[in-house]
């Protein structure tokens, strides 16, 4: 029995497999796969928590379970890449290459293009360059680049230390993100004449930032003490009363 058990056993690892297959015609991508057990209980462990439901600021978490282990695995790649600590690949730290034409990028209509040549809605790319190194370049009409500028990194050291001292974590309403979970998100974007900012920027988790960016919630920085506030849309409060994160400053 114990060695029938280890045939099984390395039958299964040796079946893994991991596959991510363009759908023709769709914007998006089928993700299929088998998992020996062990892996996939090292999988279950780092998604289980992340993948509970999130209701917060008066709205439910209207994800499927599905929709919320896809929203978590995402989450845990996101916390992996901005670790530092992934292997190079071609010299560079792992990370995500979007070009995108500057006119594009301000009026969100048309797409952008990934590195392995696929393509990204515009608002996708506007939301992933709140917080990005930007390379600028001009390119010939055939796309070939002629010249390339210096890479800036919008939100880094002493901004990106005071946001993490002043909101703690992602600042929406309600959610418990710690900040190394958190994107620096421009109140009014950079391409809009946004600055960079600590009055014109907030932490906000990856779930969070995507819903600002795709719903009717307003955010500002308090004249008084200097806190993010959340404004809700009048679906969830007619009154629009500003709200804010209270569980990171919770005693």
């Amino acid at each position: 029995a114990r060695e029938a058990m280890e045939r099984a056993e390395e039958r299964a690892f040796l079946g893994r497999d991991l596959r991510l297959s363009e759908v023709p015609g769709e914007n998006r991508v089928r993700l299929s796969g088998w998992l020996d057990r062990e892996s996939a209980a090292q999988l279950r462990a780092a998604i289980d928590p992340l993948s509970a439901p999130r209701p917060s600021a008066g709205e439910p978490d209207v994800r499927t379970p599905g929709q919320r282990r896809v929203d978590a695995l995402v989450e845990v790649c996101r916390i992996a890449l901005a670790c530092g600590e992934l292997p190079a690949n071609g010299g560079d730290r792992p990370q995500i290459v979007v070009t995108v034409g500057i006119d594009t990028l301000h009026q969100q209509v048309g797409t952008a293009t990934l590195d392995d040549g696929s393509s990204l809605p515009a608002t996708a790319a506007r939301r992933l360059a709140c917080d990005a190194a930007l390379l600028p370049a001009v390119l010939g009409t055939a796309g070939q680049v002629l010249d390339v500028g210096r890479e800036q990194r919008l939100i880094k050291g002493p901004l990106r230390r005071a946001l993490v001292l002043r909101d703690r974590g992602c600042a929406f309403p309600g959610c418990d993100r710690p900040p190394r979970w958190a994107d620096g998100h421009h109140i009014v974007h950079w391409t809009d004449g946004g600055t960079t900012s600590l009055d014109n920027a907030v932490l906000l988790c990856g779930y969070h930032h995507r819903q600002v960016h795709h719903s009717p919630w307003q955010i500002r920085i308090n004249p008084g003490d200097g806190l993010p506030e959340f404004t809700p849309p009048t679906y969830i409060d007619p009154e629009q009363k500003p709200q804010r994160n209270r569980y990171h400053r919770r005693q």
